[in-house]
């Protein structure tokens, strides 16, 4: 069992920025592969960014030059820095493990962006 856990949301102004942390238990975190999700009213959970144990990463088009996934082996955490912020980012945000074929989800950080 993979536990977790999501920080960093909040309400920031359009062009503002945040970093959102995932923390995940275990001592194969450098195995994991992290992915961002996000999920905004009445709309599907979309993915938005994900690092792969090798650190390869990929992105959705909208955000794309905006967001930068990375992470800390070491402190068993990635990070998803959003930068140039729109409203259209407003949405839930969950970090999901990947620990060989099962998933994990945390319980996600509110981000709310104001035009």
């Amino acid at each position: 069992q993979v536990q977790v856990v999501e920080s960093g949301g909040g309400l920031v102004q359009a062009g503002g920025s945040l970093r959102l942390s995932c923390v995940a238990s275990g001592s194969a975190f450098s195995l994991y592969v992290i992915a961002w999700y996000r999920q905004a009213p009445g709309k599907q959970r979309e993915q938005v960014a994900r690092i792969s144990s090798d650190r390869s990463t990929n992105y959705a088009d909208s955000v794309k030059g905006r967001f930068a996934i990375s992470r800390d082996n070491t402190a068993n955490t990635a990070y998803l820095q959003m930068n140039s912020l729109k409203s259209e980012d407003t949405a839930v945000y969950y970090c999901n493990v990947l620990r060989l074929t099962r998933h994990y989800w945390g319980q996600g950080t509110q981000v709310t962006v104001s035009s």
